[in-house]
């Protein structure tokens, strides 16, 4: 009995004579195909624009970002010292340490936004976005130029397409909208473009004739320099330039006994100017932090957990590249770091084993390694180890430790392209993989428009980061203080805040910043006598700020106590004399005590401070009612109702006017 087939052996796998010579054709059409894709040529010029173009589509919803609650107050808002390039701004910008960064290069450019725009916040993010698409082209051109040292064999197709996407998965990923949608970290992107401009020159310096290296190396040790003045986040530069020379220069054997070659030893000398520059920068940005006692204290977070949060750093930064999802103005620090807690042993067995992993692949897979490497030394400074903030985590950090991911990226690219052109990838798996990139390009920029959104003004800040980080003490503060700080605002509003500062102060009950919160809340619901409490703990704990003292001083304005709410005014005042609410407020409490002539003299002052503000109207209008002056009331009654109608229909009403 014959065996069953489960083919029919009658039917031939061998093709026809006029089939063979179709599918022939086909072959060699498409073999010419890739010939022609492989040597085509755009101009030069046509791939950096369309990065540009690309960044700018993705971050141009930024412009209509205001100034936020987070550190814009203190550097732009509330400060004049930057306001202009005269003599005075120019020594104050050399010389300030403000909140603990020495930057006078970045100060500079903020005096320079100033004089273009005065305080219109779209001008500051519109410096942020140019200086950010610069950078980008830059990233495409120090990707080229590192794809292209690690194999020369890359034909100049692969080596765009890499170089490209390598720019625009740095510069559209979501990890970048805070150090560009926030007005603040100007330094990063600013410090980023000295930076990148010193890589580049340092590359053109490796690979140049003896005559011109020099030159090209000083002015890469020069914009270190500057970006050094920028942002001290690059201080690590000369290990990096030691890893771009073991790979992909090849100038360094990995082998340290091997190093005492003449070229080795006059590539490490070349190191020392950058070594100096960073030591020095690093000494200056030291003291800048150590001389407003912003360090961590060791007693608080000891060695072993800094240890356990320089672990987490690196898994963290590696992770949101990876997922960048629930970004967040703030990871806040735990009160306490536990070592032996799960996300921290966890982060420590996956840094181990991928640092080991990658030394393993080394020989075969050197970029892994040197990618890694520079993510690590570029970190080490912000990681933990050393620690100043609130901070465990912060999404500007990324900005340039994350760019060796990616160079690996557009590598990957490169290869596709390669290897579609020269036969080794079939086109449909050419295609597929095509497909793939654009769907993940146009997913972070889809997620970077919105993250930019974010930052939109400081209610849609906090709101979101409370969201995303719900055990952050410090977004809860800020959230309720988002709401207090409301141009209008409905009677629910402060009992909402309320619970917002107390659960920021559940959190941490060591931080103390919450009670000031919780005072102006406690006033907005006419109860000074509770408020007073809190704003006097918050006025203890932070005697040079502003606000709780003025609140402190209406708080007891209110309840009748003029006497003891005029020296916390006098102090309010004397820290900023441009403060027109602090200004009135002590006219009140001095028309509380019959002082009528020194009341109208600081109204008055606020007035010329502020013409359009309300506040000096209003008083001005009832110390001239109690001193019987009906002319100079009904002046300034009028200047209101033209100003602010609202308030003076109020003010007629409740004083019967």
């Amino acid at each position: 009995m014959p065996t069953p087939t489960l083919f029919d052996e009658t039917t031939s796998t061998t093709p026809l004579a006029g089939e063979a010579r179709r599918g022939g054709a086909r072959a060699d059409l498409a073999t010419r195909a890739r010939g022609w894709l492989a040597t085509l040529a755009l101009p030069e010029r046509v791939v950096p624009l369309a990065i540009v173009l690309a960044v700018v589509v993705v971050f141009a919803v930024g412009l209509r970002n205001e100034f936020v609650q987070w550190d814009d107050q203190v550097n732009l808002v509330e400060n004049p010292h930057f306001r202009g390039l005269a003599p005075r701004h120019l020594a104050w910008m050399l010389t300030t340490t403000l909140m603990g960064h020495y930057i006078p290069v970045t100060w500079l450019s903020f005096g320079l936004d100033y004089v273009l725009w005065g305080m219109q916040p779209a001008g500051y993010h519109f410096t942020n976005l140019v200086l950010h698409a610069a950078n980008a082209v830059l990233v495409y051109w120090l990707a080229r130029r590192l794809l292209a040292a690690a194999r020369p064999d890359t034909s100049e197709m692969a080596l765009r397409a890499g170089a490209a996407v390598a720019a625009l998965f740095f510069a559209i990923h979501p990890l970048r909208a805070e150090s560009v949608a926030w007005a603040t970290e100007r330094r990063d992107v600013l410090s980023a473009l000295l930076f990148l401009t010193c890589v580049l020159t340092y590359l053109r310096a490796a690979s140049a004739e003896s005559a011109g290296r020099w030159r090209l190396l000083t002015v890469s040790i020069v914009a270190f320099a500057l970006s050094m003045l920028a942002k001290s986040i690059v201080m690590t530069l000369p290990l990096l330039l030691i890893v771009l020379d073991w790979y992909p220069l090849r100038r360094l054997s990995p082998v340290p006994s091997t190093w005492r070659g003449p070229e080795t030893r006059r590539a490490l000398l070349e190191k020392l100017p950058f070594v100096a520059v960073a030591v020095a920068g690093a000494a200056v940005s030291y003291w800048a932090v150590a001389h407003h006692d912003y360090f961590t204290p060791g007693t608080k977070y000891p060695l072993p957990s800094r240890i356990a949060m320089a672990f987490y750093s690196m898994v963290f930064y590696v992770s949101k590249t990876v997922l960048p999802t629930d970004l967040s103005p703030l990871y806040e620090l735990p009160v306490r770091v536990d070592p032996s807690a799960p996300e921290f042993v966890l982060s420590a067995v996956a840094t181990m084993l991928l640092s080991v992993t990658l030394v393993a692949l080394a020989a075969r897979w050197p970029a892994g390694l040197a990618a890694y490497a520079w993510y690590a030394i570029m970190l080490a400074p912000v990681g933990g180890l050393v620690h100043a903030g609130f901070q465990l985590a912060h999404d500007r950090y990324s900005y340039l430790s994350c760019l060796g991911f990616a160079v690996l990226v557009g590598g990957g690219v490169a290869w596709l392209v390669g290897a579609h052109a020269s036969g080794r990838l079939r086109p449909p798996h050419f295609r597929a993989s095509c497909a793939a990139l654009g769907v993940l390009l146009t997913t972070l920029a889809a997620l970077t428009w919105l993250q930019v959104q974010v930052w939109r003004d400081s209610e849609s800040l906090w709101t979101h980061a409370m969201l995303v980080t719900p055990e952050c003490s410090i977004c809860h503060d800020n959230y309720g203080a988002a709401i207090v700080n409301r141009e209008r605002k409905d009677p629910s509003d402060a009992l909402i805040a309320i619970g917002h500062f107390l659960r920021a102060l559940a959190l941490k009950p060591d931080r103390e910043k919450p009670y000031g919160g919780l005072g102006l809340a406690l006033l907005q619901l006419n109860r000074p006598l509770d408020a007073e409490a809190p704003l006097r703990r918050a006025v203890a704990k932070f005697p040079t700020e502003t606000g709780p003292l003025n609140n402190l001083g209406m708080a007891l304005t209110q309840q009748g106590r003029f006497d003891e709410a005029v020296p916390f005014l006098r102090r309010a005042v004397a820290l900023n004399e441009r403060n027109v609410v602090a200004r009135a407020n002590l006219g009140g409490a001095l028309a509380g005590l019959g002082r009528y002539d020194e009341a109208i003299t600081e109204f008055r002052r606020a007035a010329e401070e502020q013409p359009f503000a309300p506040e000096p109207r209003i008083g001005l209008v009832l110390a001239y009612r109690d001193t019987g002056d009906v002319v100079e009331m009904r002046k300034h009654l009028t200047i209101l109702r033209q100003l602010h109608p609202a308030a003076e229909r109020d003010i007629v009403a409740r004083h019967h006017l």
